[in-house]
């Protein structure tokens, strides 16, 4: 049987207060490992016909594929956009401690 394969996940939330709010939660819930609330930087986009322009501020999360669905569910229910970004990258390479550990993160917590 293969190591469980880590991925990282991104997304974009309209704040940092909802940023660290939805990290503690999925950090505490046990569906990602780590999670780094970055800088606010300036998103453009179309939406519904129009080009928008918005402050954001992009997370890093870091969890398994295994519990990428978990994870997404939590994240859906939890973020206030209408469609928002979340997109899952595999992690071709790394350093085996961090992500032995990143799997032992999202193996031994209580998950809900």
């Amino acid at each position: 049987m293969s190591a469980p394969e880590v991925v990282m996940v991104i997304t974009n939330l309209p704040d940092r207060a909802t940023a660290e709010r939805i990290a503690d939660t999925l950090v505490t819930d046990g569906v990602a490992a780590c999670v780094n609330v970055l800088a606010e930087c300036t998103s453009v986009y179309r939406w519904q016909g129009k080009l928008e322009r918005a402050s954001e501020v992009p997370m890093l999360i870091k969890t398994t594929r295994e519990n990428y669905p978990k994870l997404e569910d939590v994240l859906r229910k939890l973020h206030p956009y209408e469609v928002p970004e979340i997109i899952a990258l595999p992690v071709s390479a790394g350093w085996p401690d961090y992500l032995n550990w990143v799997v032992q993160e999202t193996q031994t917590r209580k998950q809900t």
